[in-house]
């Protein structure tokens, strides 16, 4: 299993930090305001860049995601991986759908800190 933070740094730019579980364990408690979401998308499909539109973690359900920030860095996530998404200003991120497998997500609210 793989955790991944998308954040907004100081720079304006989004960044990519791993986190281990005992780090998700601390952040996802309690949990936020707002609707728990099932997103499903068509592969391939990309979203340009965009900010997350709230904190909230992402559980990739089935398919294969893909996530890049300006400076090049992808990371990958296959089902069971997590996305925590804080990069709310700045830059953002894209996102991509790879293969040919729907990909399914849950995306659940952080609460604000």
């Amino acid at each position: 299993m793989q955790i991944v933070r998308v954040y907004s740094g100081d720079d304006g730019e989004s960044h990519f930090e791993t986190l281990t579980p005992d780090q998700l364990a601390e952040i996802v408690f309690p949990i936020g305001d707002g609707p728990i979401n099932l997103g499903r998308r068509p592969s391939p499909s990309v979203s340009d860049y965009h900010n997350a539109p709230r904190r909230q973690y992402v559980v990739n359900l089935s398919g294969t995601a893909e996530f890049e920030v300006a400076d090049g860095t992808k990371v990958r996530m296959v089902p069971g991986d997590v996305l925590v998404a804080e990069d709310l200003t700045g830059h953002g991120h894209i996102a991509r759908s790879i293969g040919d497998e729907f990909r399914v997500s849950l995306a659940v609210p952080l609460a604000d800190q």
